[in-house]
């Protein structure tokens, strides 16, 4: 397995959710194994971010994105979704993240279909709410480090470059300006 290194993480965070399309997310469960790979990605700074959890001060919330780059950060929302982000920025920063918004399925479909109660595979994980739901990516994750073999990590994925499309930040009000969601198609 070729984890992405902790220095993967420790560079510029929207260099970071460029640097993550393509790449592998992997979720073991015992001995069953999802993975698929990460397609849509937003980057989330610090003071320079209006739209970022850190851009006041930290909070128990947010307090993953102040700490080691390289774990993952995963927080509730809208009382009903958890989201997963891993902790990126660049080491002059004290605070940054990537939110992983996609995933294009790999291994463990009937898994993600089960986790998520459905059946329909073009809308398994193609939105952050819903691949929480179908790695079963929960407040247990917060804090894992995924730059080693912890049930839950990011390895090298495609080979080929992508073109990437930057657009604006999705549910956002804040930040509008600056175009740090991240996509890639693959088929």
């Amino acid at each position: 397995m070729n984890f992405l290194p902790r220095e993967f993480y420790s560079r510029n965070t929207v260099t970071v959710a460029k640097g993550l399309l393509g790449k592998r997310l992997v979720r073991k469960i015992g001995n069953q194994m999802i993975s698929g790979i990460i397609t849509e990605t937003e980057a989330y700074g610090h003071t320079d971010d209006p739209a970022s959890h850190a851009f006041r001060r930290e909070t128990e919330r947010n307090k993953p994105m102040f700490e080691e780059v390289g774990r993952a950060y995963v927080y509730f929302t809208y009382g009903m979704y958890f989201c997963f982000n891993v902790v990126a920025r660049n080491p002059k920063l004290k605070a940054g993240a990537v939110l992983i918004r996609s995933i294009e399925p790999e291994d463990g479909i009937n898994i993600m279909k089960k986790n998520r109660g459905k059946d329909d595979e073009k809308n398994l994980t193609n939105g952050p709410g819903k691949l929480t739901q179908a790695f079963n990516i929960t407040k247990k994750q917060c804090g894992v480090d995924l730059t080693k073999d912890s049930g839950l990590y990011i390895s090298e994925g495609l080979q080929t470059r992508r073109k990437i499309f930057a657009t604006p930040r999705i549910g956002i009000k804040t930040g509008l300006e600056n175009l740090w969601n991240f996509k890639i198609k693959i088929s």
